[in-house]
């Protein structure tokens, strides 16, 4: 069944110079042309533009394009490979909010800290998390924390310093490493507390779900536009 690209754009509520930039771009199939000049579309055609969107909304559009290109220059494991990337991704995000709550809960759990007005030494501080005073340089270092200096140039720990020191201390516990704790700190520090960082996590799990089930009726798109041996 011959298509045209306003038949195509149909299916997808799009533009019919969308079409043609997907077929441009190695989305859709190569398509033969007319006597007259025309391209000529079909059924594949159809079924490779479907596939298309459906990974654009599971595994986002730079994939997408990167796995239509693959299956097309008849690279299939290029395609299945570059999938598994963006679950491998999806996986890591799901673990650090898993990360993130445990930590979270914790420190929450946890009475609050009391502090000194002047704050607490560095020494202090690793004597009450039961770390060394050298761990928490490296933590300051890595952007985690971020003490005061008093007069004398040295390190202070205010009350919050000591509940992020606390939080990094927890996190370390679970041998989770220093770059994927610094993105948890800074979130802990933009949400506005123990409360809004909850229920980022939980909004952010919520939107992991509704990707993976995206990523679901992709994959089941895919399987059948793949070529058969």
């Amino acid at each position: 069944m011959q298509l045209r690209p306003v038949d195509l754009a149909r299916v997808a509520g799009i533009s019919a110079q969308q079409v043609r930039n997907y077929l441009d771009a190695g989305v859709l199939p190569p398509a033969e042309r007319s006597p007259a000049g025309y391209r000529m579309f079909d059924e594949r055609h159809r079924q490779a533009l479907v596939t298309y969107r459906a990974l654009g909304r599971g595994y986002g559009w730079d994939a997408a394009r990167s796995i239509m290109r693959a299956i097309h220059a008849g690279s299939p494991a290029l395609a299945l490979a570059r999938i598994d990337a963006v679950h491998a991704a999806v996986h890591e995000q799901r673990q650090a909010l898993r990360a993130t709550a445990e930590a979270l809960e914790a420190v929450a759990g946890h009475p609050p800290d009391t502090v000194p007005r002047t704050g607490l030494r560095v020494g202090e501080l690793a004597a009450r998390l039961g770390i060394r005073p050298s761990a928490l340089r490296v933590w300051e270092t890595a952007g985690l924390l971020a003490p005061k200096r008093d007069t004398d140039h040295h390190r202070r720990y205010g009350p919050t310093d000591v509940r992020d020191a606390r939080l990094v201390a927890t996190l370390r516990q679970s041998r989770y490493p220093l770059p994927v704790i610094k993105p948890i700190m800074d979130q802990f520090r933009s949400s506005g507390g123990t409360e809004a960082l909850r229920d980022a996590i939980t909004a952010r799990e919520a939107d992991l779900t509704r990707q993976a089930m995206a990523m679901l009726e992709a994959a089941t798109a895919l399987h059948g536009y793949l070529p058969r041996d």
